[in-house]
């Protein structure tokens, strides 16, 4: 299934009071490698005014494995572990100078914000995640 890589350098503002990256800011770079995801899939800014559809996580479990410093380069890469017609299975592995430091896995629905409820993704849409 499809995925891909987001790179992000850890910002000054996001270094906590020991000198590493704060906990909240590795769920912020997770959540912009699924912006980028959504981006490569077609799920972008056009699709989401024009759809009114988008993704919604409603679970997430994330794993801090290791300390990051500042101005740390970290490679988030991104796999679909499953995909059905309404949902998706995401894992992201946040990785420092070649060590994975954090992980996150999370349960996506596609959602229709007017209707205020999952809808299938559309053909082209499944198309690109299944790629």
């Amino acid at each position: 299934m499809s995925g891909g890589e987001f790179r992000q350098k850890v910002r000054p503002e996001w270094i906590d009071y020991n000198g590493h990256l704060s906990e909240a800011y590795y769920v912020l770079v997770f959540g912009f490698a699924t912006d980028a995801l959504m981006e490569r899939t077609g799920m972008d800014e056009a699709y989401r005014t024009g759809s009114g559809c988008s993704l919604y996580t409603v679970e997430a479990h994330v794993k801090y494995l290791r300390e990051v410093g500042p101005d740390a380069e970290m490679l988030v890469r991104t796999s679909i572990v499953e995909r059905g017609a309404k949902k998706l299975r995401i894992a992201h592995e946040m990785i420092v100078d070649g060590t994975v430091v954090a992980t996150e896995e999370i349960v996506a629905l596609h959602v229709d914000s007017a209707q205020g409820r999952s809808v299938p993704f559309p053909d082209h849409i499944a198309a690109q995640l299944d790629g």
